[in-house]
């Protein structure tokens, strides 16, 4: 009897403890089962007033930009500068072999000297023939042919003084000098080449200045004429609207510029008007060649919804946004986009003023899913961007 005692007790006390495990682990379970809510950065969607920007691409090239040309053919003896380098107005570039052009110079002169001996002759033959016609020695038709033969040499005279001039300036045409002060590009041409008569090459070198670029971007009709009403409404020129550029690296160039000159008129093969515009580049930063994009503000879109770009994700040309809710869990918004400007998406409908959304982690959450949100101010994240052009 007390050894059946004994056993009853004993699987009293194990079955006890088996229990006591069994509720452990269905706890441990649970709290397996309840994780702590994840850390999602957001930012409230504020509302404010955005200029809205239009974007094009655009080809820059030097405020002046002159070709430098061999103006006659010849054999090049010497290049007087380094490629790549600034030049001054007047500095000599090239020089051409002068051999042909020295000889066509004396030849030139030594017609001249003849043409200059025979008006010589024949002047004074009118000089003596003038006193003996007025005495009734000579006829007056002698003197009058004196005269005529004065006139023709003197014509030679002047055609001969005529063929020196162009002589002389085919020989200056030799010597090739700057006529600005820019950067020249690298020669085209090289010393012990024949230049100057195509398929050689015509067009040496390219001088341009360049403390001073000029940006050239087309425009649509209906873009000009926003530009022409929106001036008009400003009272101001449409010359003076200011322009911004943005290099190829997505940085934004620090100077602006402004339209100084558009084409006559409106292409109509493509229904485009080309502007140009001028950026100051003391630090010769800017290159001739380069192609940038430029941008003007067209509008100022009052009282937007706006949130960062980067908070937005796209599928198929739909965007889509996680908002947190007051309750704290999450909700996967359509939202309509507008327009972007500075880093910032102007939010037409799907996301409202002072609500949540979320900017970091959105990848890691799911809708109705639970989150500890961080809020960030919208600033720090805009201004950490490169501005995003408008669409």
């Amino acid at each position: 009897m007390k050894n059946r005692r004994t056993v009853t007790g004993r699987y009293f006390i194990l079955t006890s403890v088996v229990a006591a495990i069994i509720l452990i682990a269905g706890c441990k379970k649970e709290e397996q089962a309840a994780p702590p809510a994840r850390e999602v950065k957001v930012v409230a969607a504020a509302v404010k007033d955005v200029p809205l920007e239009r974007e094009w691409t655009g080809e820059l090239m030097g405020a002046v930009d002159v070709e430098i040309r061999a103006r006659v053919d010849g054999w090049l003896t010497a290049i007087h500068f380094q490629d790549g380098t600034q030049v001054k107005k007047g500095q000599l570039l090239y020089s051409i072999d002068p051999t042909e052009r020295e000889q066509a110079v004396a030849e030139a002169k030594g017609r001249l000297a003849a043409a200059q001996t025979l008006r010589s002759r024949a002047e004074a033959d009118v000089n003596r023939y003038t006193p003996l016609a007025a005495s009734g020695a000579v006829s007056k038709r002698d003197l009058e042919r004196a005269e005529a033969e004065l006139g023709a040499r003197s014509g030679e005279v002047d055609a001969a003084s005529a063929s020196l001039r162009l002589a002389e300036v085919n020989l200056g045409y030799a010597q090739v000098y700057s006529p600005i002060d820019g950067l020249i590009g690298i020669s085209r041409a090289r010393v012990g080449d024949y230049v100057g008569r195509p398929p050689n090459p015509v067009v040496l070198n390219t001088v341009s200045r360049v403390d001073s670029v000029h940006a050239r971007f087309s425009v649509t009709e209906q873009e000009y004429l926003e530009f022409v009403r929106r001036a008009a409404g400003q009272k101001t020129s449409r010359d003076k609207i200011e322009l911004s550029m943005v290099l190829s690296d997505g940085s934004v160039y620090p100077r602006k510029g402004y339209a100084i000159y558009s084409e006559r008129q409106v292409d109509a093969a493509t229904g485009t008007l080309r502007i140009d515009a001028s950026f100051p580049n003391p630090q010769y930063l800017l290159r001739p060649g380069q192609f940038a994009r430029i941008r003007a503000v067209v509008d100022t879109k009052k009282n937007a919804v706006v949130v960062p770009s980067k908070a937005l994700t796209e599928l198929q040309g739909q965007y889509q946004a996680y908002v947190v809710g007051p309750d704290n869990k999450t909700q996967l918004r359509a939202v309509t986009v507008s327009s972007t400007t500075g880093g910032l998406a102007v939010i037409e409908t799907g996301i409202k003023g002072g609500e949540n959304v979320v900017v970091e982690g959105s990848q890691l959450v799911r809708p109705d899913m639970p989150v500890t949100p961080v809020v960030l101010q919208l600033d720090s994240l805009v201004s950490s961007q490169p501005p995003a052009g408008g669409k």
